[in-house]
């Protein structure tokens, strides 16, 4: 039964506040993802020598995608810690409030360089977002429901590659790259509103502190999932950064196939959050071996069959498929692990993520660039869900242990002996 203030909610408004949280969510996937696909329109207007070297110029406006990076991982311990105390509700306002300003900032901005700084400003509040967006719906769904929170806050970040990323990133080739950034400002401002009314206030913890937040770290559990998420997700994008050059050089279609590629990737990640968040609520050791597991098949795969129009398709949909089906058991993991500072565990995960994304897309970069060819990712992405398996069970193993040694302590005898 679901306690306190959400347990006056009518179905209607509970349902309309976990839409507002997931909106955000949304929000936050379009303008991490659409500036990928609007890099050469920035870099035509705000840096020099395009005409003369667009590859080039191009890479260097990369700098917005790794600049959006580091502000998430510097925002999400930073606000976790700092809001210890604060409602969670209240939380998830201001860091809309944030986005709102960073994006309308982003949008304004005359030269690359402050560009880059609104970037990362933009930034700041993504991981923090998600994990009170998690912690706000497992509390809105009612006990036994974290892995199911966890999906909802996630499902608008998957959706966005299906339909918000194609939508900013038409219009701001349409209408400019600015525009791009407007059209997610206004999806954030909706977010807020509908939150200011739905969402119900749910009070802070006086008894809180940042120190006392930061006892989470002092968990080696903790550092061990954050480097599950940070190299094992870097198998992901190890092949995601290099779609588009599959898509056309590899399997050799139209440069017009990428967007459907992409939505097919996002069609997958958004079935797999789903399922993920379900079976992370019935058995999460189980979802996180499986997960594991299948996303590492699917990774071979993908090397010998993105040849294909067809196979390309059919790997990248169980790509997204397999990949986000860890997400929510790899999250709800450290929740758990964290106990009492959720909310830091929740975030960090996400700053963890941004480095596997940085991560993955260097290991790629560097085995193309010695004349492997564009699907060599794919193994580079093996490698590295290998390892974050491996950690995985690390951390299981640790905690078998742990829980040992406690049933010990206390006299109780433990199985097996």
């Amino acid at each position: 039964m679901v306690v306190g203030a959400a347990a006056r909610l009518t179905p209607l408004r509970r349902n309309l506040a976990l839409f507002a949280l997931a909106l955000g969510g949304f929000g936050i996937g379009v303008t991490e993802f659409a500036v990928m696909g609007l890099l050469p329109d920035i870099a035509r207007e705000l840096l020099p020598g395009f005409s003369q070297s667009p590859d080039t110029v191009i890479a260097q406006a990369g700098v917005l995608i790794s600049a959006y990076a580091l502000g998430v991982v510097v925002g999400a311990p930073t606000f976790a810690v700092l809001a210890a105390r604060m409602s969670q509700s209240r939380l998830a306002f201001w860091l809309l409030g944030l986005f709102i300003v960073g994006t309308v900032a982003s949008a304004l901005m005359p030269t690359f360089g402050t560009l880059a700084v609104f970037r990362f400003v933009a930034a700041l509040p993504h991981g923090a977002y998600f994990g009170v967006a998690s912690l706000l719906a497992a509390r809105l769904m009612g006990p036994g429901s974290q892995g199911r929170g966890v999906a909802l806050a996630m499902s608008g970040l998957t959706l966005a590659n299906v339909f918000g990323v194609p939508m900013a990133t038409w219009l701001g080739q349409l209408f400019g790259w600015r525009i791009a950034f407007v059209f997610v400002a206004l999806i954030f401002t909706v977010a807020l509103l509908l939150a200011l009314a739905v969402l119900p206030r749910f009070p802070g913890n006086p008894e809180r502190s940042p120190l006392r937040e930061l006892s989470a770290l002092r968990n080696p559990r903790t550092w061990i999932m954050i480097a599950v998420g940070s190299v094992g997700f870097g198998g992901f994008f190890a092949v995601y950064s290099y779609i588009a050059e599959v898509t056309t050089r590899e399997t050799g279609l139209d440069a017009g196939v990428v967007p459907w590629v992409l939505a097919s990737l996002g069609v997958g990640m958004t079935l797999g959050n789903l399922l993920g968040g379900w079976a992370s609520d019935r058995d999460l050791r189980r979802t996180i071996t499986w997960g594991f597991t299948s996303f590492i098949v699917v990774l071979a795969l993908y090397t010998q069959l993105a040849q294909s129009a067809v196979g390309l398709f059919v790997s990248v949909f169980l790509l997204g498929l397999t990949s986000s089906t860890l997400i929510p058991s790899i999250q709800t993991r450290l929740i758990r692990i964290s106990d009492e500072a959720a909310l830091l565990g929740a975030a960090v995960n996400h700053a963890a993520f941004n480095v596997g994304n940085s991560l993955g897309a260097w290991l790629g970069g560097i085995v193309i660039a010695r004349g492997l060819g564009y699907l060599a990712p794919g193994w580079v992405g093996v490698a590295l869900a290998v390892l974050g398996f491996a950690l995985a069970l690390l951390s299981l193993a640790v905690e078998r242990r742990d829980k040992a040694r406690d049933l010990n302590t206390v006299g109780i005898p433990v199985a097996g002996e």
